[in-house]
């Protein structure tokens, strides 16, 4: 079989290939050109952004809060239905939203704690210690992010975190071969460049 040739679409390396899919939000955005005195859609959501970003540490906060408040029903009730979805809901919307509040490393915590939370296969086993320690590594990024620091303790704690995570729950999964697909599947880094 020849070798693959390279497009823009298409880089390869020494041992794998990255693909770069088309760019469909171009097509989104009007090619039309804008009438005089009409304001860039772009330019103007970016503003607003702008506007609201003197809120985005008080959001973020409600997030810890809410996420603590659902850690706390977890362990006073134990993990039923409604104390699994409010926690991973919480865990869920953290992950989302953490970089548009101005705090991306509080994302890949929230995330572990929502792998923890949906590859569990009995609920009840799901360790509360691990749960406590997902909540507090997030408040801790959250709380000591402006240090200089922050970013590099972020990323070693979450690792950490990741790794017994994933001891356990490949662990719990261990007859599972289909789901332990996804979780080492998704326990390896992105090949994709930054």
């Amino acid at each position: 079989m020849a070798p693959r040739k390279n497009t823009a679409a298409i880089r390869t390396f020494g041992d794998h290939e990255v693909i770069v899919p088309e760019n469909k939000l171009r097509k989104a955005v009007s090619t039309k050109p804008m009438m005089p005195g009409e304001e860039d859609p772009v330019a103007r959501a970016e503003k607003a952004l702008a506007e609201l970003s003197s809120e985005f540490g008080s959001w973020m906060e409600s997030e810890c809060e809410r996420l603590d408040n659902a850690r706390r029903a977890f362990n006073k009730d134990g993990f039923d239905k409604e104390s699994k979805d409010a926690l991973f809901r919480a865990a869920h919307d953290l992950k989302g939203e953490a970089a548009t509040f101005g705090y991306p490393a509080v994302a890949s915590a929230a995330d572990s704690l929502c792998r923890l939370i949906e590859y569990t296969p009995e609920t009840t086993r799901v360790p509360v210690k691990l749960v406590d320690q997902h909540v507090d590594a997030v408040r801790a990024i959250y709380r000591e992010y402006s240090r200089s620091d922050a970013k590099d303790l972020a990323a070693l704690l979450t690792s950490r975190l990741r790794d017994v995570t994933d001891e356990f729950l490949i662990y719990e999964n261990r007859g599972r071969p289909d789901v332990l697909e996804q979780i080492i599947g998704s326990a390896s880094p992105s090949i994709v460049p930054e």
